[in-house]
């Protein structure tokens, strides 16, 4: 590990001020301090901000609720008002990592979760373009079984890991940020990018900016979401797939819907074209596979990842009649 210096900030202002252009926030530290390790992050300085009063999720006054970038990841799934109104986002928060790290992990850290793509997490593997710009990309011609089916580039086909901001894309979060230029507020959708020319930016966050917390619009969805993880093994491993589906019924009919997908893209993957086809159709399994096969649209596939769309076809599949059926209980 490279040496760096260490400061704790004693309010979101102090911290921004001390970060300097080769810092990094530390809060849990559960992906920073690994890729510290392996010497793919080499911050200058590490700005504590545990200290900072950013730990509380409250009600909103329009009846949504707002995340304190701070608060524990298992502190927000067991949150009352998150079970009762955002089960999804429950779920999907439970379904990652371990109860240990859940304890450790914060929801601003969650969002800035790096891939962990094998050739991005071992610099013995000289060609990785999110390291080393220009340097090409091992996983295109290398084994890329976890790897992107949609939005990838000649660049990288990497994915992005977390299982919180697939739920989160689904359920439309905005994230509020603060800079040396201020605040602002970040739409989900817009909060991560694709890898374009540019792999190695993950976030549409300034190099100055500190999460604040992520606020959750009133959701439609609490009685019929579900969340869906298809993995290698039973806990502690990433999603091959994963998807976040909501659903609003009148009846037998679908009024709205939400739909995102993990495993697929550098971000969560969020189908507005699905979600569309399925408004003013009956809640089936026709309508769903129907949604499944537009969301899937587009996948280009490698050597190793093929099966990654019928996987995630049959995934969406499941969240859907989940979310029909008892998606409202956590």
């Amino acid at each position: 590990m490279h040496p760096f210096e260490y400061h704790r900030a004693p309010d979101p202002e102090g911290a921004v001020n001390a970060l300097g252009p080769k810092g990094k926030f530390l809060a849990g530290g559960t992906n920073l301090i690994d890729l510290m390790k392996q010497q793919v992050e080499t911050p200058a300085r590490l700005v504590d901000i545990n200290r900072l009063e950013l730990a509380r999720i409250h009600e909103l006054p329009d009846g949504g609720l707002r995340l304190g970038a701070l608060a524990r990841n298992a502190e927000t799934a067991a949150h009352p008002l998150v079970r009762e109104r955002y089960p999804m986002l429950a779920r999907a928060i439970l379904a990652g990592a371990s109860p240990q790290l859940r304890n450790m992990a914060t929801n601003g850290g969650n969002l800035l979760q790096r891939t962990r793509c094998y050739y991005f997490y071992d610099p013995a593997y000289t060609q990785c373009n999110k390291r080393d710009p220009g340097s090409g990309c091992a996983a295109i011609g290398g084994f890329n079984r976890i790897h992107a089916i949609l939005g990838a580039s000649p660049s990288c086909i990497a994915t992005q890991p977390s299982d919180m901001c697939v739920a989160l894309a689904a359920l439309e979060a905005v994230v509020r940020v603060q800079g040396r230029r201020g605040g602002r507020t970040i739409a989900f959708a817009d909060f991560h990018r694709l890898p374009g020319n540019t792999p190695q930016i993950d976030t549409n966050l300034r190099p100055d900016e500190l999460v604040l917390s992520i606020d959750l619009p009133k959701s439609l969805y609490a009685e019929h979401s579900a969340y869906v993880k298809v993995r290698d093994r039973q806990s502690y491993a990433f999603a091959l797939v994963s998807a976040a589906a909501g659903l609003e019924l009148s009846g037998g009919t679908i009024r709205s819907a939400r739909l995102a997908v993990g495993g697929v893209a550098l971000k969560p993957w969020r189908s507005e074209e699905a979600e569309a086809l399925l408004v003013g159709k009956p809640a089936n399994r026709m309508s769903y596979q129907a949604a499944a096969e537009r969301a899937l649209t587009g996948a280009k596939t490698y050597e190793h990842n093929a099966f990654k769309v019928e996987m995630a076809k049959e995934t969406i599949l499941r969240a859907f009649t989940l979310a029909q059926e008892n998606g409202s209980q956590v």
